[in-house]
């Protein structure tokens, strides 16, 4: 019997390394998944704030065309004024709708300075407010993207 006893206790304890060696591979690759599905999430969500950063900047970018073209008395381009601000302010809405708090503060400010500018037919459209304007959300752009770079020197 000792023979059979022991036998029994050799195959119990491969019975219970099995299972504890199973046991602790399911839960490093729960883990493993866990950890891919964070980090999927957050390269998801970052695709999409660098897609509305970029959105922005080209409806900034043809309101600014319009002011540089006025300030160097160069017809504007055929494009209703209306129309770029629209695209404008609806850019802007898409940096609301998945940036920071701070970002969406920086193209407000800058959406909303720019919509000013526009609608003045004054010689400001190179004021140094659209300049700085245009810094702050530049580098709160950066930080969002989480670029990890040193602020720019301007």
């Amino acid at each position: 019997m000792d023979g059979v006893a022991d036998g029994t206790v050799l195959a119990l304890i491969g019975v219970l390394l099995g299972t504890a060696g199973t046991l602790i591979g399911q839960h490093l690759a729960n883990r493993v998944e866990v950890q891919r599905g964070h980090r999927h999430r957050a390269d998801v969500a970052r695709a999409e704030r660098k897609e509305a950063i970029s959105g922005f900047l080209k409806a900034v970018q043809r309101v600014e065309l319009v002011l540089d073209r006025r300030k160097l008395g160069m017809p504007t381009l055929d494009d209703p004024e209306d129309e770029k601000l629209h695209e404008l302010w609806l850019a802007k809405k898409a940096v609301e709708l998945v940036c920071s708090t701070e970002v969406s503060q920086a193209a407000h400010d800058y959406t909303t300075l720019l919509h000013t500018l526009m609608r003045t037919p004054d010689d400001r459209g190179r004021s140094p407010v659209k300049r700085e304007r245009r810094e702050v959300f530049m580098e709160v752009a950066r930080e969002e993207l989480e670029s990890g770079r040193a602020r720019l020197r301007r």
